[in-house]
Order: C-alpha cells, then structure tokens, then sequence
C-alpha cells in the first residue's frame, strides 16, 4: 500500500510551509499537475467527469487487492494546470487506499491546515469539494459492492465491474441509499 494519508497530508503540510508566500505555493501546486500521468482520452467521458466544477475534471477508480486488502487506485485529469494540482493532491492522499480509511480521512482539517479556503476562489473550492465528493463516492460504492459479494457469493452483482468501480455522484449524507439505486439503474 502507498504512504497512508497522514503521511502525506504530513508532507504536503510541511511543503506549503516550507514555501512561504502563495506564489511560490501555487507553482508547486502546479508543478504537482504536471507530473501527473494525463488520462488516456478514452477515460474522458461524460461518465467520468466531475460534475461542478469550472474545469473539465475526469475520476476514474479501479480497484485492486494489495496485501489480501482491497484498495482503490485513482486515475484522473483536467483541462486546468492548477485544478490538475489540485487533483495531484488528492490523488496522493487518496489512491492506494482502502475504502474505508478513504471515507474516514478528514480532508476538511488538511484543507483549512494548508489554508487553501483563502487562497482557491470560490468556484475552485466548490469544485475541489465536488472532487472530494466523487472520490468519496467511489469508495463508498465500492464497500457497498463488497458487502453485497459477502452476501451474494455466487450470484450476479449488477452495476459492479470486475477491477473498475462505476461511477456514483452523489451526496456524502445520501451515498448508502443512493448507491443501490444507481446500481438497480
């Protein structure tokens, strides 16, 4: 499994705080897009676009076994150089992780720890959450699929592809409910 979250909320904390001014932090912020992998132009669909943000922004997460453990690997990009920074970030936090420690991680300390709310306009704090959403959809979705394999063994699970989980947009307080729905979809 990669680094876990703390690890790396650790060393982004550190690396804001160690560059100072928000010039300097915006270039890293930037720079973190750059070195991450572009989405084959096959992933950017309607299907795995984040709905609400400015930019175009696509999530897509396959899931894998690490250790006998399932873990989610993210995979994502965006037509912005400081919202693809953005989806850097998240995605070290993020990916390589279970489910559950995906659900838990409180992205809302590290954010006001970064100071990031006063410093994203509006519409970029409104879309990093949609990204924060989705992700935390995915992962939702996909303990909803291994709790119906635990009790279905056997029998077909509809909406649930194998090492690829579909994906869910919805509310953090409706996910439970709305998950079945789209999977009955």
């Amino acid at each position: 499994m990669s680094a876990s979250q703390q690890e790396q909320a650790a060393l982004l904390v550190d690396t804001f705080e160690m560059l100072g001014d928000w010039e300097e932090r915006y270039r890293f912020i930037i720079d973190l897009g750059r070195q991450m992998p572009a989405l084959p132009e096959s992933e950017k669909v309607d299907a795995n676009k984040v709905k609400g943000c400015l930019s175009n922004v696509w999530v897509v997460a396959e899931r894998r076994e690490h250790d006998g453990e399932p873990v989610i690997e993210f995979v994502a990009d965006s037509d912005s150089a400081i919202v693809r920074g953005l989806v850097s970030m998240l995605r070290s936090l993020y990916s390589g992780q279970t489910p559950r420690d995906i659900l838990d991680f409180d992205i809302d300390e590290l954010f006001a720890r970064l100071d990031l709310a006063q410093h994203l306009s509006m519409g970029r704090r409104n879309g990093f959450s949609e990204m924060v959403k989705r992700i935390r959809a995915l992962a939702a979705e996909h303990v909803e699929s291994r709790g119906r394999e635990r009790r279905g063994a056997g029998r077909e699970q509809r909406g649930v592809l194998p090492g690829r989980q579909q994906p869910v947009r919805v509310l953090d307080v409706l996910l439970h409910g709305l998950a079945a729905e789209h999977a009955a979809a």
